[in-house]
């Protein structure tokens, strides 16, 4: 992998379903492993009731209100943990959920996370759960800063044990773009965007 450096936080400042597609070809990146997206869904807060901010801030999605670059991490169905990144104005809930990583490097420890169900590389990252397993994300990542570390005494979030980083590869021109998946509700909206053509995106 070339030279990377962290997204800058004004950059994931505005709304989700524009930073959505703009956030495919970035890295996520934690130690030695690291991935490039190539999947992602976008959630709007407030105004989205398939969000988990759709009600309002609670303990668990306060994370999700902001500012921009930190990693919302979540368990669901009792056994997997997702990640997403924050974005938006500070106060204005919103996220984009990290469906699928094509790995680049640290290979070896991604296999040996995801065991033998893993058949081929391209099975590594290729869903939300998968991905934060091969990468070892949990919910002790839940508020990291995934752009830089803070400066604020007041704000106590962790820093810097997963990072979302910029190695110059724009992303598509033209990106595939389709609904959510894995939802009951708000399913009409067109949020889902993926590297078209690209063999990590999940199935």
């Amino acid at each position: 992998m070339a030279r990377a450096d962290p997204v800058r936080r004004a950059d994931l400042s505005g709304d989700p379903v524009d930073i959505a597609p703009w956030l495919l070809n970035k890295v996520l990146a934690r130690g030695r492993r690291a991935g490039r997206i190539v999947e992602v869904e976008a959630y709007k807060g407030a105004v989205d009731p398939a969000s988990h901010a759709y009600r309002g801030l609670t303990p668990r999605t306060a994370i999700m209100f902001g500012p921009g670059g930190y990693l919302y991490v979540y368990f669901t169905y009792g056994m997997h943990w997702c990640a997403n990144v924050v974005c938006g104005p500070k106060g204005q809930a919103g996220a984009v959920l990290i469906r699928a990583l094509a790995p680049l490097r640290g290979l070896d420890e991604m296999r040996a996370a995801r065991g033998p169900v893993a058949r081929r590389d391209r099975d590594l990252c290729n869903g939300p759960a998968k991905l934060c397993q091969a990468l070892d994300i949990t919910g002790a990542d839940n508020g990291v800063d995934l752009v830089g570390r803070t400066r604020s005494a007041a704000d106590v979030r962790p820093a810097g044990r997963v990072r979302l980083l910029d190695d110059g590869t724009p992303p598509p021109e033209r990106p595939a773009q389709g609904r959510r998946i894995g939802i009951k509700v708000a399913t009409e909206e067109p949020w889902r965007f993926w590297v078209a053509g690209e063999e990590s995106v999940s199935r």
